[in-house]
């Protein structure tokens, strides 16, 4: 009998991982997800909640996700894939610093300020605390990936001889500030309950963008005393 056994053993575990990697119901999962999150936030969501809201048992809820940390992470990183790839093509679609990163910036903007990136972001900066690997990994997956594209893409254009840069990692990283002046903290605290518009994004990048290649741009660079104290002589 023990011989027996083995085949259907194989078969169940073979089941289950088929039915754990079936890429519409995964969907189906991760849209009630997005629902319920939404809706309740973090804390107050709960996998019954899910179950319900996707239309499965939670017997197959948990064949995707153990847990509801790691379904929720799997639902940021499905909302910023679909953001991402617009994102890489605004940076290579133009051979030129300014209206490259003036498309990046607002294509970025434009992401973050969405009703469900500002309540993820909301939702981990209110449970990292406690859960600090949450916090890390929306972070590293995150912002950190977005500055981490854009210094690749400033060491590209350094060796074009486009842009002086010596640290390109810390000039990504003011340059995704800039693009969020004025819209990103608000819409954080809920003190603006509304994504900004076209025009007021593409207004608040395009003076990031001004002030980016002021500092970096290769023709700043002939002028480096501007930036020095005299020297007495």
């Amino acid at each position: 009998m023990a011989e027996n056994s083995k085949p259907e053993v194989k078969v169940d575990r073979r089941n289950r991982r088929v039915a754990g990697t079936d890429p519409e119901k995964r969907r189906q999962i991760l849209d009630g997800a997005y629902q319920v999150f939404t809706a309740r936030g973090f804390d107050a969501a709960s996998m019954s909640d899910i179950a319900f809201a996707a239309n499965v048992s939670k017997g197959t809820l948990y064949v995707y996700f153990e847990d509801k940390e790691h379904l929720f992470v799997a639902l940021i990183e499905r909302e910023r894939e679909a953001q991402k790839r617009g994102a890489i093509a605004a940076l290579n679609e133009d051979p030129e610093p300014a209206r490259a990163l003036q498309n990046f910036g607002q294509c970025l903007v434009r992401m973050i300020n969405q009703e469900f990136a500002v309540s993820a972001h909301r939702i981990v900066i209110g449970v990292a605390e406690r859960m600090p690997d949450l916090g890390r990994e929306f972070y590293e997956n995150g912002p950190l990936t977005g500055a981490n594209m854009i210094a690749r893409y400033l060491d590209r254009m350094v060796g074009e001889g486009k842009l002086d840069i010596e640290d390109t990692q810390l000039a990504a990283m003011q340059f995704l500030d800039l693009c969020q002046s004025t819209l990103t903290r608000p819409r954080l605290f809920n003190a603006i309950q509304t994504p900004p518009s076209d025009e007021e994004v593409h207004r608040i990048v395009s003076e990031a963008v001004t002030m980016f290649m002021a500092r970096y741009a290769r023709a700043a660079s002939a002028q480096p005393a501007a930036r020095r104290p005299l020297r007495s002589i």
